[in-house]
Protein backbone atom coordinates (compact mmCIF):
# COMPACT_ATOMS: atom_id res chain seq x y z
CA UNK A 1 0.00 0.00 0.00
CA UNK A 2 1.17 3.37 -0.66
CA UNK A 3 0.75 6.30 1.30
CA UNK A 4 1.34 10.19 0.25
CA UNK A 5 1.02 13.06 2.86
CA UNK A 6 -0.64 10.23 5.27
CA UNK A 7 -3.82 9.67 2.27
CA UNK A 8 -4.33 6.58 0.36
CA UNK A 9 -4.82 7.39 -3.32
CA UNK A 10 -6.32 5.38 -5.78
CA UNK A 11 -8.14 6.26 -8.88
CA UNK A 12 -10.76 4.95 -11.88
CA UNK A 13 -9.95 5.14 -15.64
CA UNK A 14 -12.30 4.27 -18.04
CA UNK A 15 -14.74 6.20 -20.53
CA UNK A 16 -18.02 8.15 -19.89
CA UNK A 17 -17.07 7.70 -16.48
CA UNK A 18 -18.64 11.21 -14.46
CA UNK A 19 -21.28 9.45 -13.13
CA UNK A 20 -19.41 6.34 -11.43
CA UNK A 21 -20.33 5.96 -8.05
CA UNK A 22 -17.14 4.27 -7.20
CA UNK A 23 -15.38 6.96 -5.43
CA UNK A 24 -17.91 7.69 -3.30
CA UNK A 25 -18.25 4.17 -2.11
CA UNK A 26 -14.38 3.80 -1.54
CA UNK A 27 -13.81 7.02 0.20
CA UNK A 28 -17.66 6.51 2.37
CA UNK A 29 -15.88 3.01 3.68
CA UNK A 30 -12.49 4.72 3.96
CA UNK A 31 -14.20 7.21 6.13
CA UNK A 32 -15.88 4.76 8.54
CA UNK A 33 -12.87 2.84 9.43
CA UNK A 34 -11.22 6.24 9.41
CA UNK A 35 -8.64 6.08 6.78
CA UNK A 36 -7.82 9.29 4.74
CA UNK A 37 -8.85 7.96 1.26
CA UNK A 38 -9.16 9.83 -1.68
CA UNK A 39 -10.28 8.50 -4.92
CA UNK A 40 -9.97 10.35 -8.12
CA UNK A 41 -11.68 10.17 -11.56
CA UNK A 42 -9.84 10.00 -14.50
CA UNK A 43 -11.63 9.90 -17.30
CA UNK A 44 -10.63 9.22 -20.97
CA UNK A 45 -13.13 11.12 -22.64
CA UNK A 46 -12.00 14.49 -20.79
CA UNK A 47 -8.63 13.73 -21.97
CA UNK A 48 -10.01 14.12 -26.10
CA UNK A 49 -7.79 10.78 -26.91
CA UNK A 50 -9.26 8.15 -25.27
CA UNK A 51 -7.48 5.11 -24.69
CA UNK A 52 -4.46 6.10 -26.05
CA UNK A 53 -4.21 8.06 -23.07
CA UNK A 54 -3.92 4.61 -20.92
CA UNK A 55 0.17 4.56 -20.88
CA UNK A 56 0.00 8.17 -19.46
CA UNK A 57 -2.54 8.48 -17.14
CA UNK A 58 -1.33 4.85 -15.20
CA UNK A 59 2.45 6.43 -15.03
CA UNK A 60 0.68 9.84 -13.80
CA UNK A 61 -1.10 8.13 -11.06
CA UNK A 62 1.89 5.91 -10.43
CA UNK A 63 4.36 9.09 -9.89
CA UNK A 64 1.95 10.58 -8.21
CA UNK A 65 1.86 7.70 -4.95
CA UNK A 66 -1.07 6.19 -6.19
CA UNK A 67 -1.99 3.04 -4.59
CA UNK A 68 -3.62 1.60 -7.85
CA UNK A 69 -6.38 1.58 -10.28
CA UNK A 70 -9.63 0.32 -10.92
CA UNK A 71 -9.81 0.09 -14.57
CA UNK A 72 -13.24 0.26 -16.64
CA UNK A 73 -14.52 0.25 -19.67
CA UNK A 74 -12.30 -0.09 -22.91
CA UNK A 75 -9.16 -0.83 -20.91
CA UNK A 76 -9.70 -3.89 -19.00
CA UNK A 77 -7.88 -5.68 -22.12
CA UNK A 78 -5.61 -2.94 -22.71
CA UNK A 79 -4.12 -2.21 -19.67
CA UNK A 80 -2.38 -5.74 -19.49
CA UNK A 81 0.87 -4.70 -21.46
CA UNK A 82 1.67 -1.74 -18.94
CA UNK A 83 1.50 -4.26 -16.38
CA UNK A 84 4.46 -6.38 -14.61
CA UNK A 85 2.30 -8.84 -13.19
CA UNK A 86 -1.16 -10.91 -13.16
CA UNK A 87 -3.21 -12.48 -10.21
CA UNK A 88 -4.27 -15.95 -11.85
CA UNK A 89 -7.55 -14.85 -12.20
CA UNK A 90 -6.57 -11.75 -14.26
CA UNK A 91 -4.58 -14.38 -15.92
CA UNK A 92 -7.47 -16.89 -16.49
CA UNK A 93 -9.51 -14.50 -17.75
CA UNK A 94 -7.36 -11.97 -20.12
CA UNK A 95 -8.95 -9.22 -18.19
CA UNK A 96 -7.99 -6.48 -15.49
CA UNK A 97 -10.21 -3.97 -13.75
CA UNK A 98 -8.09 -3.75 -10.23
CA UNK A 99 -3.96 -2.43 -10.75
CA UNK A 100 -1.89 -2.08 -7.28
CA UNK A 101 1.43 -0.38 -7.40
CA UNK A 102 3.46 -2.10 -5.14
CA UNK A 103 7.37 -2.16 -4.82
CA UNK A 104 7.77 -0.46 -7.70
CA UNK A 105 5.73 -3.07 -9.74
CA UNK A 106 2.62 -3.01 -11.37
CA UNK A 107 0.25 -5.87 -10.59
CA UNK A 108 -3.01 -6.70 -11.94
CA UNK A 109 -6.12 -7.94 -10.44
CA UNK A 110 -9.67 -9.13 -11.51
CA UNK A 111 -12.81 -8.30 -8.94
CA UNK A 112 -15.22 -8.28 -11.61
CA UNK A 113 -15.77 -11.64 -12.13
CA UNK A 114 -16.28 -12.00 -8.05
CA UNK A 115 -18.62 -8.88 -7.91
CA UNK A 116 -20.67 -10.50 -10.77
CA UNK A 117 -20.87 -13.57 -8.94
CA UNK A 118 -22.00 -12.46 -5.76
CA UNK A 119 -24.53 -9.92 -7.50
CA UNK A 120 -26.18 -12.89 -9.11
CA UNK A 121 -26.56 -15.00 -5.77
CA UNK A 122 -27.41 -12.21 -3.81
CA UNK A 123 -30.42 -10.80 -6.43
CA UNK A 124 -31.57 -14.08 -8.28
CA UNK A 125 -30.40 -17.16 -5.87
CA UNK A 126 -32.49 -19.32 -7.30
CA UNK A 127 -31.32 -18.45 -11.25
CA UNK A 128 -31.70 -21.42 -13.78
CA UNK A 129 -27.89 -21.74 -14.69
CA UNK A 130 -29.01 -24.91 -17.12
CA UNK A 131 -28.33 -22.37 -20.62
CA UNK A 132 -27.07 -19.14 -20.52
CA UNK A 133 -26.77 -16.12 -23.28
CA UNK A 134 -24.35 -13.80 -22.73
CA UNK A 135 -24.11 -10.87 -24.99
CA UNK A 136 -20.24 -8.99 -25.01
CA UNK A 137 -17.16 -10.83 -24.89
CA UNK A 138 -14.42 -7.51 -23.96
CA UNK A 139 -12.93 -7.28 -20.61
CA UNK A 140 -16.05 -7.35 -18.79
CA UNK A 141 -17.75 -10.19 -20.48
CA UNK A 142 -14.54 -12.40 -19.65
CA UNK A 143 -15.98 -11.51 -15.75
CA UNK A 144 -19.18 -12.26 -16.19
CA UNK A 145 -18.37 -15.83 -18.17
CA UNK A 146 -15.85 -16.76 -15.47
CA UNK A 147 -18.38 -15.97 -13.09
CA UNK A 148 -21.32 -17.81 -14.37
CA UNK A 149 -19.31 -21.10 -15.50
CA UNK A 150 -17.53 -20.73 -11.77
CA UNK A 151 -21.29 -20.70 -10.54
CA UNK A 152 -22.06 -24.13 -12.31
CA UNK A 153 -23.53 -22.61 -15.84
CA UNK A 154 -24.44 -26.33 -17.52
CA UNK A 155 -23.85 -24.34 -21.22
CA UNK A 156 -22.72 -20.79 -22.04
CA UNK A 157 -22.96 -19.33 -25.60
CA UNK A 158 -21.61 -15.90 -26.54
CA UNK A 159 -22.38 -12.96 -28.48
CA UNK A 160 -20.32 -10.42 -29.56
CA UNK A 161 -20.37 -7.69 -32.30
CA UNK A 162 -16.36 -8.94 -33.03
CA UNK A 163 -17.21 -12.84 -33.47
CA UNK A 164 -13.68 -13.77 -33.53
CA UNK A 165 -13.33 -11.97 -29.89
CA UNK A 166 -16.67 -14.55 -29.14
CA UNK A 167 -14.97 -16.94 -30.64
CA UNK A 168 -11.53 -16.34 -28.51
CA UNK A 169 -13.43 -16.26 -25.30
CA UNK A 170 -15.11 -19.67 -25.57
CA UNK A 171 -12.31 -20.92 -26.27
CA UNK A 172 -10.82 -19.36 -23.49
CA UNK A 173 -13.69 -20.48 -21.04
CA UNK A 174 -13.92 -24.27 -22.41
CA UNK A 175 -10.12 -24.39 -21.27
CA UNK A 176 -10.96 -23.34 -17.90
CA UNK A 177 -14.35 -25.33 -17.64
CA UNK A 178 -14.31 -28.85 -19.26
CA UNK A 179 -17.46 -29.62 -17.93
CA UNK A 180 -19.42 -27.21 -19.43
CA UNK A 181 -20.64 -26.60 -22.81
CA UNK A 182 -19.28 -23.03 -24.19
CA UNK A 183 -19.81 -21.76 -27.72
CA UNK A 184 -19.44 -18.84 -29.41
CA UNK A 185 -23.19 -17.81 -31.24
CA UNK A 186 -24.14 -16.80 -34.20
CA UNK A 187 -27.90 -16.94 -33.99
CA UNK A 188 -29.38 -15.27 -31.11
CA UNK A 189 -32.89 -15.52 -32.14
CA UNK A 190 -32.03 -19.50 -31.60
CA UNK A 191 -29.98 -19.33 -28.58
CA UNK A 192 -32.07 -16.76 -26.90
CA UNK A 193 -35.58 -19.25 -27.40
CA UNK A 194 -33.68 -22.17 -25.88
CA UNK A 195 -31.80 -19.99 -22.97
CA UNK A 196 -33.08 -20.27 -19.39
CA UNK A 197 -30.87 -16.95 -18.36
CA UNK A 198 -29.48 -13.72 -20.09
CA UNK A 199 -26.04 -12.21 -19.00
CA UNK A 200 -25.72 -8.31 -20.66
CA UNK A 201 -22.10 -7.69 -20.87
CA UNK A 202 -21.68 -4.35 -23.15
CA UNK A 203 -21.58 -0.81 -22.24
CA UNK A 204 -25.43 -0.83 -24.26
CA UNK A 205 -27.83 0.98 -22.21
CA UNK A 206 -24.77 3.59 -19.99
CA UNK A 207 -26.18 7.15 -20.62
CA UNK A 208 -22.86 7.27 -23.17
CA UNK A 209 -24.65 4.07 -25.57
CA UNK A 210 -28.09 4.17 -25.14
CA UNK A 211 -30.84 1.66 -26.22
CA UNK A 212 -31.64 -1.93 -26.36
CA UNK A 213 -28.68 -4.79 -26.81
CA UNK A 214 -31.06 -6.78 -28.48
CA UNK A 215 -34.68 -7.18 -30.06
CA UNK A 216 -37.21 -6.74 -27.46
CA UNK A 217 -39.34 -9.71 -28.90
CA UNK A 218 -36.22 -12.06 -28.21
CA UNK A 219 -37.24 -11.36 -24.36
CA UNK A 220 -39.74 -14.25 -22.64
CA UNK A 221 -40.91 -14.22 -18.72
CA UNK A 222 -38.96 -17.47 -18.31
CA UNK A 223 -36.20 -16.26 -18.23
CA UNK A 224 -33.90 -14.10 -16.14
CA UNK A 225 -32.02 -10.91 -17.02
CA UNK A 226 -28.34 -10.07 -15.25
CA UNK A 227 -26.75 -6.50 -16.33
CA UNK A 228 -23.48 -5.08 -15.60
CA UNK A 229 -24.48 -1.76 -16.40
CA UNK A 230 -25.36 0.65 -13.15
CA UNK A 231 -25.37 4.24 -14.38
CA UNK A 232 -28.40 4.35 -14.80
CA UNK A 233 -29.47 1.40 -12.78
CA UNK A 234 -32.03 0.83 -15.04
CA UNK A 235 -31.11 0.30 -17.87
CA UNK A 236 -33.46 -0.02 -20.91
CA UNK A 237 -33.23 -3.95 -21.12
CA UNK A 238 -33.89 -4.23 -17.33
CA UNK A 239 -37.06 -2.09 -17.84
CA UNK A 240 -38.18 -4.11 -20.83
CA UNK A 241 -37.26 -7.38 -18.93
CA UNK A 242 -39.17 -6.35 -15.93
CA UNK A 243 -42.36 -5.20 -18.53
CA UNK A 244 -42.86 -8.62 -19.50
CA UNK A 245 -42.24 -10.49 -16.18
CA UNK A 246 -38.66 -11.39 -16.15
CA UNK A 247 -36.76 -11.94 -13.17
CA UNK A 248 -33.84 -9.71 -13.04
CA UNK A 249 -30.60 -8.46 -11.68
CA UNK A 250 -29.38 -4.33 -11.67
CA UNK A 251 -25.30 -4.24 -12.44
CA UNK A 252 -25.53 -2.85 -8.45
CA UNK A 253 -24.47 -5.93 -7.22
CA UNK A 254 -21.38 -6.21 -9.60
CA UNK A 255 -20.47 -2.52 -8.87
CA UNK A 256 -20.50 -2.69 -5.14
CA UNK A 257 -19.01 -6.20 -4.55
CA UNK A 258 -15.84 -5.27 -7.38
CA UNK A 259 -15.42 -2.26 -5.00
CA UNK A 260 -15.82 -4.24 -1.93
CA UNK A 261 -12.31 -6.56 -3.49
CA UNK A 262 -10.76 -3.61 -4.85
CA UNK A 263 -10.52 -1.95 -1.73
CA UNK A 264 -9.31 -4.46 0.15
CA UNK A 265 -6.05 -4.85 -2.52
CA UNK A 266 -5.55 -1.22 -2.07
CA UNK A 267 -6.12 -0.50 1.53
CA UNK A 268 -4.71 -3.54 3.20
CA UNK A 269 -7.99 -3.78 5.36
CA UNK A 270 -11.15 -5.77 4.73
CA UNK A 271 -14.31 -3.88 3.57
CA UNK A 272 -17.63 -4.11 5.38
CA UNK A 273 -19.52 -4.97 1.99
CA UNK A 274 -23.27 -5.10 3.58
CA UNK A 275 -22.24 -0.96 4.65
CA UNK A 276 -20.69 -1.17 1.07
CA UNK A 277 -23.78 -2.02 -0.27
CA UNK A 278 -26.61 0.23 2.21
CA UNK A 279 -24.06 3.26 0.89
CA UNK A 280 -24.56 2.03 -2.80
CA UNK A 281 -28.83 1.67 -2.40
CA UNK A 282 -28.53 5.52 -0.99
CA UNK A 283 -26.67 6.91 -3.93
CA UNK A 284 -28.55 5.16 -6.07
CA UNK A 285 -31.86 6.25 -4.06
CA UNK A 286 -33.10 2.98 -4.41
CA UNK A 287 -35.41 1.20 -1.54
CA UNK A 288 -34.21 -0.75 1.40
CA UNK A 289 -33.95 -4.41 -0.11
CA UNK A 290 -35.90 -7.49 0.73
CA UNK A 291 -34.65 -9.10 3.86
CA UNK A 292 -34.65 -12.41 1.94
CA UNK A 293 -32.23 -10.78 -0.33
CA UNK A 294 -29.92 -9.81 2.46
CA UNK A 295 -26.60 -11.78 3.25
Amino acid sequence: MTRLDGTIRAGLIGSGIQRSLTPAMHMAEGAAQGLAYRYELLDLDLGGSGAELLPQIVRQAEERGFCGLNITFPCKQQVIGLLDELSDDAARLGAVNTVVFRDGRRIGHNTDWWGFAQGLLLQLPQADLTNIVQLGAGGAGAATAFAVLQLGAGALTIFDVDAARARQLAAAMAGHFPNAVVSAGSDLRQAMAAASGLVHATPTGMDKHPGLPLPAELLTPRIWVAEIVYFPLETALLAEARRLGCSVADGGGMAVFQAVGAFALFTGQEANAERMRAHFRILTGSPPEPLERRA
